[in-house]
């Protein structure tokens, strides 16, 4: 098993991406502390689990801290809509806690650690969405995960020689509760699904056990020689 001896803490591990990464990473004999918002939701998870609130900076990098994982898979994020001109403060404000500020907090706490035990693996979720590609009436969302990009480099640079290695993940669209939640919102979900299946020239949404496989890798020893990158896995939607 590639993740044998390894201790792994993940983020938003209730449903869709986390869950995934939560699952396989027990599969593959990490130790898993599978966290959420909502409890309820990592039910059957094999492992730690228990609600955690990532925007609370106090509570987040205490959990961190006492699991003193190898692993650190930074997941809780959410999609705003709209355009530049449509954003509010608020939701500017929003992504910026729980996309960004969360992983900042979750990486400060857990750097310390790893640099003492030797070494461990950051495993950020960002999106093609980002700086990589721009998607329509995704400013926020946009911005965010463009800083997510950002500091997995920086973060990478300033310990390559310190046995951490920091990447992040780059996925297309998803198949997830938060996608089909996305598209009842618009009013037409066929409608709205065709047209987000039509934007992956593979002409299918991706399946969370496909960003948990590279999750898996990037965790793992397999990709000790991986630190800084964005890797992209979307469907060909980035290559145009």
């Amino acid at each position: 098993m590639r993740l044998q001896g390894k201790r792994a803490f993940v983020t938003a591990a209730g449903q869709g991406i986390g869950r995934a990464i939560a699952d396989r990473f027990a599969a593959e004999g990490a130790e898993v502390t599978a966290t959420d918002l909502r409890a309820d939701l990592l039910a059957g998870l094999t492992g730690r689990t228990f609600a955690l609130d990532v925007t609370d900076k106090a509570a987040l990098q205490a959990a961190i801290i006492e699991a003193a994982p190898d692993i650190l898979v930074n997941c809780a994020g959410f999609v705003h809509s709209g355009t530049i001109a449509e954003a509010t403060d608020a939701e500017f404000d929003f992504a910026l806690n729980l996309n960004v500020r969360s992983q900042f907090h979750a990486m400060q706490a857990v750097l310390p650690g790893m640099v003492e035990r030797g070494g461990g693996s950051i495993v950020n979720i960002a999106s093609v969405v980002s700086s990589i590609i721009a998607a329509p009436n995704r400013f926020v969302y946009g911005m965010s995960k463009a800083a997510i990009i950002g500091m997995t480099k920086s973060v990478a640079i300033d310990y390559v020689t310190k046995g951490v290695r920091v990447n992040c993940i780059c996925p297309g669209t998803v198949d997830s509760p938060s996608l089909h939640d996305r598209l009842r919102a618009t009013g037409d979900y066929e409608a709205a699904k065709a047209a987000f299946i039509a934007r992956q020239p593979m002409g299918r949404i991706g399946t969370p056990g496909e960003i948990a496989a590279l999750a898996v890798y990037l965790g793992s020893d397999e990709s000790g020689f991986t630190t800084g990158q964005a890797h992209v896995i979307d469907g060909g939607w980035a290559v145009g």
